[in-house]
C-alpha cells in the first residue's frame, strides 16, 4: 500500500504482515494519522474544521491534495476496498473507554453496597438500580466523578477492537499501559501482523513498543520522513543517555 502526502513525500506501507511506525515527538504524527484515516474513510476518523473567522477550508484543501493507492493482494489482484473491521484508534478513545468501563463498574458496585447498607435486600438493590430513578442517579454520579485509568482496561479495549485481516491506525497505544504491558501489546501486534493478515500504522514514542515491534520506522523529525532504526530516534536516545548517566545506581 502507498499513502502519498504533499511536498512530494511518499510513505510506503507494506502489505499485511507488516507494522509501520511513525516516530518522534511533537512532529505531527497524530495529524498525519488523521489525514490517512480521512482519505481511507476509516471508522474513528476526525475532521478538523476551519475557524469561524476563515472562509477557506485549509484542512480539507490539504487533505484533498493527498492521494493513495491500495496496491495488489497476494494473488496479484488490485485491492478495491479495505476490510470492514479496519479502524483508527486514538489515544483519547482508549482513555474514554477506560473511564466508561471502570466508572460504570465501580459506581454500580458502590451504589449497590449503599442500597444494602440502607436496609434493602440485594435483589431490591439491583431492581432499584435497574429502574428509571436508579439509572438517573447513576448517570448523575458518573458525570461528576473523575477519570479512572487502568492498563488492564486498555488491553481489553484492544482485544475488543482488533480483529484478523484488517488495517489499523493506532495513535499512541501505550497510553495508560505500564512498560510490561506496552511490550505485551507490541508482541500481540507482531503476532497479528505475522499470523492474522493484519496491517498496522502506529504513531508512538514509547521506547518499549519501538524496541519490540517488528516494524518499518519513519522518523518524522527528519527530512522527507526518513526511515530510521528505533535506537536512533531522539526520544529513545534520551532514555538511553538518562539511564547511562545513572548506571551506577543500578549496579
Amino acid at each position: 500500500h502507498q499513502i502519498h502526502v504533499v511536498n512530494d513525500v511518499t510513505l510506503e506501507f507494506p502489505k499485511s504482515g507488516f507494522v509501520t511506525i511513525l516516530g518522534a515527538s511533537g512532529s505531527g504524527k497524530t495529524t498525519l494519522l488523521n489525514i490517512i484515516a480521512n482519505r481511507l474513510k476509516l471508522k474513528g476518523k476526525e475532521y478538523a474544521t476551519s475557524n469561524t473567522y476563515g472562509l477557506v477550508d485549509y484542512c480539507g484543501a490539504f487533505s484533498s491534495e493527498c492521494s493513495y493507492s491500495l496496491g495488489e493482494d497476494d494473488f496479484g489482484q488490485t485491492i478495491r476496498s479495505l476490510p470492514e473491521a479496519s479502524r483508527y484508534i486514538k489515544s483519547e478513545d482508549i482513555l474514554y473507554e477506560i473511564k466508561k468501563i471502570q466508572q460504570k463498574q465501580v459506581l454500580s458496585d458502590g451504589m449497590e453496597y449503599d442500597c444494602v447498607q440502607r436496609g434493602m435486600s440485594l435483589r431490591e438493590a439491583r431492581q432499584f438500580l435497574a429502574s428509571k430513578e436508579g439509572r438517573k442517579q447513576e448517570a448523575y454520579i458518573m458525570f461528576a466523578q473523575e477519570k479512572y485509568s487502568n492498563g488492564e482496561t486498555s488491553l481489553q479495549y484492544f482485544e475488543k477492537y482488533l480483529h484478523p485481516n484488517a488495517l489499523y491506525l493506532l495513535d499512541e497505544p501505550e497510553v495508560s499501559l505500564s512498560p510490561a504491558n506496552q511490550v505485551a501489546l507490541a508482541e500481540e501486534i507482531n503476532k497479528m501482523a505475522r499470523l492474522l493478515e493484519c496491517q498496522f500504522i502506529i504513531a508512538t514514542h514509547s521506547p518499549f513498543m519501538l524496541g519490540t515491534l517488528n516494524a518499518k520506522i519513519y522518523d518524522l523529525d527528519k527530512d522527507d520522513y526518513d526511515v530510521a532504526k528505533w535506537s536512533e530516534l531522539e526520544n529513545v536516545r534520551y532514555f538511553y543517555e538518562f539511564f547511562k548517566k545513572h548506571k551506577k545506581e543500578f549496579e
